[in-house]
């Protein structure tokens, strides 16, 4: 690999000219690629306007990258290794030749069935094949996918089919998951309830459960795929074509729906994954994310595949049917990197080790973390047990906004330092800032995570509101992107993400906006008002913890809060249940009716001697009841 870093100074070496003249750095990155024409500029941006543009009019294919690219040198080799949520069945490994021909395939049908550049795709599975598949096939017509987690509720569905305007859903008939079977089609059917642009749903066979079809608008995956040939020629696409939108949760109002394009994204992410992970062309890696978020986009499907390395999809969950599952599927794959969520990480550790001692774990020559900070307990398990003392760890911090790793060891020639994210990647240039915006320089500073210069895949809207944009990531700090969360910088120049910084709660790595759940709680018939804040958790990193004014009527408490939670799971599905609810008489609020929501934070920390000076509130008197009925 041409831009494969391979040692330490290499990296310092890339880091300094990527600094000096990006143009030329990212150039040459891009030069691996197949570029249909090449492009006239290699970047160009207004941050004060989000307008970023990167390899200007050339035109490619991302997928030509990915399948074409390797189709006779590595068409025999294992693309993706497929392993089913229940290990006595068989799983499934597709070839990079197979994988074309899967992707040719299915891109006949999205044609056949109406698809056209630029439409927007849903796509709503659970971890098989297909999902992967789909994916690839938007890209390959020219589509934009907008994956969404198959965990999510029909009306967290219906917001994201509304709001991108999409013209078809490919789902499955159910979902494995551990010892549940989900009925994923069911939830589809009643979103499509609120949904008006739908014309076709295709729907993958997974657990052969019964569903209902809906005449003129189902179709079956198996049925749809044998009337087509595997024939079929990409489309040709502008670099700043969009290949994706993810919708993610911010601090107000509903989810946005982050959008990447397609050119940068493609350099990014190869670049980022031969680099962070150090991928050797006969390694197995394994990320155990689900597609549904940015990770799974960028390093179970597209990084990996671009590089052409064999990747790892798991259906499954780390507990099913034992806490020994993860470790059972690296030996039997002999995985070489593997990436997973701290979450995950203190799950397995409160099993001990009695799962862990039956496996070998001697294929492993890098572990991973991603979503949010791995505290320093769960790396020196991680380190231990897992890795054996001999596999470097990659804690890597990056956001679905900034498509590809930012900051993060490389592999074995960064040196590591528990719960630090340690270095930007080439390219990357983060800055500090205090609360007015001034630059905090050198080492040994705390503040706010900003980047001040481009990278290939950042965001380049929030799709159908590029004010939101504006106003999220561009206006807080001028001429900067702030990515929300705070960060220290060490004596030696290494980062420590430190958590967000606004309203947005880390929950098992993934980001929910308090808002969002809030409006969520206030949809239950009894609620009056909500406040939502985070609190430190010791498996998820951060948990939900709600304050809640409502109308007992006659009900228990305990009957309220599991309606309560019902009623979020029911709006936004049970990734955003709250851990704790705590029915208040009242929010401590500000003259101007701002919920102080520093003071229900320390309160549902338990930390309550430094509260401030509370006697400015309209409702001083509140916050002693609130802390009398703490839970």
């Amino acid at each position: 690999m041409l831009t494969k870093i391979e040692n330490l100074s290499e990296y310092f070496l890339a880091y300094e000219k990527s600094v000096a003249n990006p143009e030329t750095f990212w150039g040459r990155v891009a030069n691996q690629f197949f570029w249909r024409k090449k492009w006239d500029k290699v970047v160009d941006y207004n941050f004060e306007k989000a307008d970023v543009k990167w390899f200007e009019n050339a035109k490619l294919n991302i997928t030509e990258n990915i399948l074409e690219r390797y189709l006779y040198t590595l068409g025999d080799k294992p693309a993706i290794i497929w392993e089913p949520n229940d290990p006595k069945e068989k799983g499934i490994t597709l070839t990079y030749k197979q994988l074309f021909e899967k992707v040719c395939e299915f891109s006949n049908v999205l044609k056949k069935n109406g698809i056209e550049k630029g439409d927007r795709v849903i796509i709503y599975m659970p971890m098989i094949p297909e999902a992967a598949i789909a994916m690839l096939a938007c890209a390959r017509v020219g589509a934009v996918h907008s994956v969404v987690f198959a965990g999510f509720s029909s009306s967290a569905l219906a917001d994201r089919v509304n709001d991108c305007e999409a013209k078809m859903v490919l789902t499955s008939d159910g979902n494995f998951r551990g010892a549940k079977s989900i009925p994923v089609k069911e939830v589809v059917d009643e979103a499509l309830e609120k949904c008006t642009t739908i014309e076709k749903v295709i729907v993958a066979q997974r657990t052969k459960t019964e569903v209902t079809m809906k005449a003129g608008r189902d179709l079956w995956w198996h049925e749809e795929t044998a009337k087509v040939d595997t024939q079929h020629k990409a489309e040709e696409m502008d670099s700043e074509d969009m290949l994706f939108i993810l919708y993610t949760s911010g601090s107000t109002g509903k989810p946005k729906g982050v959008v990447h394009t397609t050119g940068g994204y493609m350099v990014y992410t190869q670049y980022s994954f031969q680099n962070v992970f150090q991928y050797n062309s006969d390694d197995v890696y394994w990320c155990t994310a689900d597609v549904g978020w940015i990770t799974g986009h960028s390093y179970i499907v597209y990084g990996p595949l671009l590089s052409g390395a064999t990747t790892i999809m798991f259906e499954g969950v780390p507990t099913y049917p034992d806490a020994g599952r993860f470790w059972e599927i690296c030996d039997k794959y002999k995985v070489n990197q593997f990436y997973t969520a701290p979450t995950a990480i203190r799950a397995l550790q409160a099993f001990g080790l009695d799962p862990v001692t039956p496996y070998k774990l001697d294929s492993l020559k890098v572990l991973g973390t991603v979503g949010e900070p791995i505290n320093e307990e769960a790396w020196h398990w991680y380190h231990d047990h897992i890795g054996k003392g001999k596999c470097p760890i990659v804690d890597t911090w990056w956001q679905t906004e900034t498509g590809g790793i930012m900051i993060s060891p490389l592999a074995g020639l960064t040196p590591t330092k528990p719960a630090y994210a340690t270095l930007p990647l080439p390219g990357i240039r983060p800055i500090i800032v205090d609360a007015e915006g001034k630059e905090l320089k050198g080492n040994g500073v705390q503040g706010n995570l900003c980047i001040n210069f481009p990278w290939p895949s950042m965001i380049r809207t929030t799709y159908g509101d590029h004010q939101r944009c504006i106003d999220t990531y561009f206006s807080t700090y001028k001429g900067m992107y702030f990515t929300g969360d705070g960060v220290k910088r060490d004596e030696d120049g290494y980062y420590r993400i430190l958590g967000r910084v606004d309203d947005v709660i880390n929950v098992s790595g993934h980001r929910m906006g308090t808002a969002e759940v809030e409006n969520a709680i206030n949809e239950h018939p009894l609620v009056v008002e909500s406040a939502v804040v985070g609190y430190p958790h010791e498996i998820k990193g951060q948990g939900i913890y709600a304050y809640v004014i409502c109308d007992t009527e006659g009900r228990t408490e305990a009957s309220l809060k599991d309606e309560i939670k019902a009623t979020v799971n029911k709006i936004i599905g049970p990734i955003a249940k709250p851990d704790k609810i705590q029915i208040v008489p009242g929010l401590p609020k500000t003259r101007s009716g701002k919920i102080m929501r520093r003071i229900l934070r320390k309160v549902a920390e338990n930390d309550t001697s430094s509260l401030g000076d509370t006697s400015t509130l309209l409702n001083p008197e509140v916050v002693d009841e609130i802390i009398k009925g703490a839970q």
